[in-house]
């Protein structure tokens, strides 16, 4: 998953990925307690990155939005 995937998608597509990512996040956690032998941890990581990127493009169009309604002048 990259940047400019996410970038296509819509908010509410946005919002389902993160919850499945932060579902496989919460079941990587605790594979890892029951037994860190069988646990990747690359795995651990690259679903870490993963949220971070879905939030930040989140974030990206939130401030878009924000930026189209205030075109007006600046407040002092």
């Amino acid at each position: 998953m990259n940047a400019a995937e996410l970038r296509g998608k819509s908010e509410q597509e946005l919002r389902d990925e993160l919850l499945a990512l932060r579902r496989e996040q919460f079941n990587l956690r605790m594979q890892q307690g029951v037994n860190s032998d069988a646990i990747r941890s690359d795995r651990i990581t690259a679903v870490r990155r993963n949220i971070a990127r879905v939030k930040t493009v989140m974030n990206e169009n939130r401030k878009q939005n924000t930026g189209a309604k205030n075109t007006g002048e600046e407040e002092s």
